[in-house]
């Protein structure tokens, strides 16, 4: 085995489904961009949450808000909600784990706050319910998926956003949340800030 070969095969996959990404999630973005922007720029916050990789992009984009990108600005309201042992542990144990997510959207979403939930397959049953949860809350959604949306794509409804990765290999789906991740908050400021460069 040639591991450079290995190796030079990541990268080169890596970057064709950054190419296909980007002509068929593109105008997604700029659209989930808008409707981040508008959601903190009239005061309402934003959750988010996923599982595994998905839960460290959730903690990374929230750190991203609360913190800053690229630029000095005031801290933005969002909430990564991996991060809590105490309610993740009581959650799962007291009701199940599917519900790790929703409870704490019913408790701590409100009108006009915002939805990011993250799953590779699109088929997360916590990422699922807490979007069911974020609607009955009469929030908007930003799902990442991979290909097709998975069955969180019949979840998406009028003021929703699908960010859908052209493929269907976990680690890629996950490089390209990552740029996506990016590209919200890069956006996110550009629309707030005003563009600088």
């Amino acid at each position: 085995m040639d591991l450079t070969d290995r190796i030079r095969q990541q990268f080169e996959e890596s970057v064709r489904l950054k190419q296909a990404a980007m002509h068929s999630v593109v105008p997604a973005i700029a659209a989930a961009i808008e409707a981040l922007a508008g959601a903190l720029g009239d005061g309402h916050k934003v959750l988010i949450c996923g599982n595994g990789g998905s839960a460290a992009d959730a903690q990374h984009m929230a750190a991203e808000l609360v913190g800053r990108f690229e630029r000095e600005r005031p801290a933005l309201p969002a909430i990564a909600l991996t991060t809590d042992s105490s309610i993740l542990t009581a959650l799962s144990n007291d009701y199940a784990f599917e519900e790790v997510f929703s409870r704490q959207v019913s408790g701590l979403g409100a009108p006009g706050d915002l939805l990011i939930a993250i799953s590779t397959s699109g088929n997360s049953a916590s990422v699922l319910r807490a979007v069911a949860a974020a609607h009955e809350r009469e929030m908007h959604v930003i799902a990442l998926t991979g290909q097709g949306g998975g069955r969180i794509a019949a979840l998406i409804g009028v003021g929703d956003h699908l960010l859908a990765v052209p493929h269907t290999r976990t680690a890629r789906i996950q490089e390209v949340h990552l740029l996506i991740v990016h590209c919200l908050c890069d956006g996110v400021d550009a629309l707030l800030l005003g563009a600088d460069r």
